[in-house]
């Protein structure tokens, strides 16, 4: 997260219109929806209007589209034609899910377009066309507002077009849910970026960095196997692992109590009990577990079993790493795995 003083820093910088800036940060606007390069010749927005971030795909996923005077997506220098064809396919029709023949329809090798916004951007198209789709179905969630409240009253993005990106991964539209069979999501801001947390009223199902790849296939297959919607909202264990997560960050808390309520097979499961078994402030290999566990042989699939975790740093599948001691896989990625764990690993420390 970026902290006030860089924000302050970064606010002076937008309203000088500093090109010494550019690529540093882009500010996203409350007010417009829209983010913005340092030096966007628009009129500038009051500080308490302005959310900054380090990358454009942080800003998507916020739910911001890029701003059509400074086009952040296409400065300082120009980009291809590839890419500012794409770019502008994705904001008419910001929910699309790209496949092949989509492509093949604008005459664009894929190949070539997932290495020009790699080069450009540092994300793949495919990963940028799902963090804009994926900023439209948080949208809500983030805002905590109403459907109406989320929908720009500049047209700019249609209301069928924000229900179509929400139900297509929430699984109904917010104003067509049957209250029999619903779970409630929220946002959560936390010192590591922002995660999404789905629960009932009873216990949490779900907690992921929203920038997680593949969180989009995990919220599908957790509400077709529970059979049921998600749509924004807070309920009481969403807000226990808000504060739990708070304690966890400031170093105050190495234990979670807020109820789990885990969707998997039984072997899934007992690998998830190994894992919050793990010490904070230790690390354990896959070949470790599965021997603990009794299948000295089954490393593979205890692997799979830890990266079919929907709970991060609840059960604290970041605690695995490979048994030469590289740090392995994580689905939030190895920069934040490897933050993990030397904040634990300094807690326990100072607690020595």
């Amino acid at each position: 997260m970026i902290n006030a003083e860089l924000k302050e820093q970064y606010y002076q910088a937008l309203v000088a219109k500093d090109s010494e800036y550019e690529g540093l940060f882009y500010v996203g606007v409350k007010t417009t929806g829209v983010f913005c390069r340092p030096t966007c010749p628009a009129r500038k927005p009051k500080f308490e209007n302005c959310e900054f971030y380090e990358t454009a795909q942080q800003a998507l996923l916020a739910s911001f589209r890029p701003c059509q005077r400074c086009r952040p997506l296409s400065h300082p220098n120009q980009v291809s034609d590839v890419v500012r064809i794409l770019v502008e396919a994705v904001e008419n029709n910001p929910e699309k899910r790209w496949k092949g023949q989509d492509f093949r329809n604008l005459s664009i090798d894929e190949s070539t377009a997932r290495r020009q916004f790699k080069k450009r951007f540092g994300m793949t198209f495919v990963e940028y066309a799902r963090a804009r789709r994926m900023g439209l179905a948080l949208k809500n969630i983030r805002s905590g507002r109403t459907i109406i409240d989320t929908q720009l009253s500049t047209g700019y993005e249609s209301s069928s077009g924000f229900r179509d990106a929400f139900s297509r991964i929430m699984g109904a539209a917010p104003t067509q849910v049957d209250d029999g069979q619903v779970l409630k999501a929220s946002w959560i801001d936390t010192r590591l970026g922002p995660m999404m947390a789905v629960a009932d009223d009873n216990a949490l199902y779900l907690l992921e960095f929203v920038d997680r790849r593949g969180l989009e296939r995990e919220v599908e297959r957790l509400r077709k196997r529970t059979k049921s919607a998600i749509v924004p909202g807070v309920t009481e264990p969403i807000r226990s692992i808000e504060r739990e997560l708070e304690q966890y960050f400031e170093g105050t808390l190495t234990e979670f109590h807020t109820p789990l309520f885990c969707l998997g097979t039984p072997f899934q499961k007992s690998v998830w009990e190994q894992l919050v078994a793990i010490p904070p402030g230790e690390t354990r290999s896959y070949q470790d577990i599965a021997v603990a566990l009794g299948k000295p042989s089954a490393c593979r699939a205890v692997a799979q079993a830890n990266g079919a975790n929907q709970l991060a740093i609840v059960i604290p599948c970041h605690r695995v790493i490979n048994a030469s001691g590289d740090l392995g896989g994580y689905g939030g990625g190895l920069t934040r795995k490897n933050w993990l764990l030397m904040h634990e690993k300094s807690g326990c420390d100072s607690n020595h």
